[in-house]
C-alpha cells in the first residue's frame, strides 16, 4: 500500500501533485490547476491518469478537469458541499467519508474557511496530507467564505495528525508566510530555523513543499492561536483561540 508522489509547479504559484499507487498503478491528480503541467508530469513518469481528487471550487484548482476527464476518462472525486460549483464530478464526498486509490485509502475531512465546502485528503497509513488551501507552510488560506471559529477548529483538527505527516499544500507561499510569521512571533526559535531553511531553498530554486507537520506546529502562528504568547502579541490575553485566530488572519490580510 505504498505510494509515489510527484510534485511539480503549475500556473504561477500553484503546486500540482500526482499520487501513484504502486500496487495497482492507479494515479490521481490532486486538484486540476493546469492540464499541460499535469500531462507533462504524467508523461515524464509514464503513468496514466485514472483519478482526480478535488479539494475546493476555486478556478486554479478545477480549471483542467474537463480537459483531463475528456482525454483520460478519469474518475473525478470532489466535495459534496460544492457540487453546484464544480462541473464533471463523478463521486461526491465529505467529512467522514473515505476514497480509495487502488489499495491506498484517503480519509476525507471537512475544512471550511477558505471556502465553505473545502475538504482535505489524508493518507493516514503513509502519513500524507493534501491540504490545498486549508493549510499552508507557515500559514493558512485566505478566509474567503468561512468564519474564524470553524476555520480554527479545522486547523486544530489537522494539528492533531502525527508530527511526521508530510503536508502537500496548494501554493508556494512559504517565504511570504515566514516574513509575516516573524512579525508576530519574532522570538520563536523553531520559526527562525524554518525561515532560514525556506530562504535557502528558495535561493536555490527549490520548493518548500512538502513540509513536516510537526515543524509547522511549532512555527506556524495560525497553528498556535491558543498559545499565550501569540495572544499577548495581539493584546488578547485570555481571549478564546478563535478570536486570536481571527486577529492573526486579519493581520496577515493587511500585511
Amino acid at each position: 500500500m505504498s505510494v509515489i508522489i510527484d510534485v511539480f509547479p503549475a500556473r504561477s504559484d500553484n503546486y500540482g501533485y500526482l499520487v501513484h499507487d504502486t500496487a495497482t498503478g492507479r494515479t490521481a491528480a490532486i486538484d486540476a490547476p493546469e492540464a499541460g503541467a499535469i500531462k507533462a508530469a504524467l508523461a515524464a513518469r509514464g503513468w496514466d491518469l485514472t483519478d482526480i481528487f478535488i479539494t475546493h471550487h476555486h478556478i486554479d484548482h478545477v480549471e483542467a478537469i474537463p480537459a483531463l476527464k475528456a482525454e483520460f476518462g478519469a474518475r473525478v472525486v470532489g466535495p459534496r458541499a460544492e457540487a453546484d460549483k464544480i462541473a464533471d464530478l463523478d463521486v461526491l464526498v465529505g467529512g467522514g467519508d473515505t476514497v480509495t486509490l487502488g489499495e491506498t485509502v484517503f480519509d476525507i475531512y471537512d475544512t471550511p474557511g477558505h471556502t465553505l465546502g473545502h475538504i482535505v485528503f489524508h493518507d493516514a497509513l503513509n502519513r500524507h496530507l493534501f491540504s490545498a488551501d486549508a493549510l499552508f507552510s507557515l500559514g493558512v488560506g485566505r478566509m474567503f467564505e468561512g468564519t474564524p471559529g470553524p476555520m480554527w477548529d479545522c486547523v486544530k483538527l489537522m494539528r492533531g495528525f502525527p508530527d511526521d505527516t508530510l503536508v502537500y499544500c496548494g501554493h508556494e507561499y512559504t517565504a511570504s508566510n515566514a516574513k509575516f510569521a516573524l512579525s508576530v512571533d519574532p522570538d520563536n526559535a523553531a520559526l527562525q530555523k524554518r525561515a532560514a531553511e525556506v530562504d535557502a531553498l528558495r535561493a536555490a530554486g527549490k520548493p518548500t513543499i512538502p513540509f513536516a507537520l510537526g515543524e509547522d506546529k511549532a512555527a506556524n502562528p495560525f497553528m498556535r492561536a491558543d498559545d499565550a504568547g501569540i495572544a499577548r502579541h495581539f493584546g488578547l490575553e485570555g481571549a478564546a483561540p478563535g478570536e486570536v485566530f481571527a486577529a492573526i488572519r486579519k493581520a496577515k490580510d493587511n500585511f
